[in-house]
């Protein structure tokens, strides 16, 4: 039987990596973190200087995780969902944070005011959710909140009861 292949998106700071890695490590699953997989490959297409950041290409993002997708088992953590192909995904977990908490996260990281403000609109907004939503069936997008140790800990064993299924 083909392992599923999981998807943990949501605004950045929510807690996706954090899930992400402890997820793997207990569930024996592979753990790509899409911002760390086109660092490493320079996956790039050219700077955003308003935001600070490197603007993803998500063409070559894609051509790079075709293989693994296809073997199944992995568990892929970004930020954006859209633009990933429908078929690679047998559940998508959107974790959300309240606001104050994730302004906290955000602003350990250093973040600049707009990219600050700018991610906590996307938040109130559930931005992502959305988007998920509508790159997704409705029936295999599901919130998960995520603003304190025992959140993570109740996600963890919700999610490796529906692997276990």
């Amino acid at each position: 039987m083909l392992l599923p292949n999981i998807l943990l998106t949501g605004t950045p700071g929510v807690g996706k990596t954090t899930l992400g890695k402890e997820l793997a490590s207990r569930s024996g699953l592979k753990y790509i973190n899409v911002g760390d997989l086109a660092r490493e490959g320079q996956l790039y297409d050219g700077y955003d200087e308003e935001y600070e950041c490197p603007i993803l290409d998500e063409d070559r993002v894609v051509d790079e995780l075709e293989n693994q997708m296809s073997e199944g088992g992995v568990i892929v953590d970004y930020h954006g969902c859209d633009f990933f192909p429908e078929r690679w995904f047998h559940i998508v977990f959107v974790l959300h944070a309240d606001n104050s908490v994730l302004y906290k996260r955000l602003e350990t990281r250093g973040y600049n005011e707009k990219k600050l403000k700018d991610n906590i609109q996307c938040e109130i907004f559930q931005v992502l959710y959305e988007e998920a939503l509508a790159s997704y069936k409705e029936e295999i997008v599901h919130q998960l909140p995520s603003n304190k140790p025992e959140d993570l800990e109740d996600n963890i064993n919700q999610i490796l009861k529906w692997i276990e299924q």
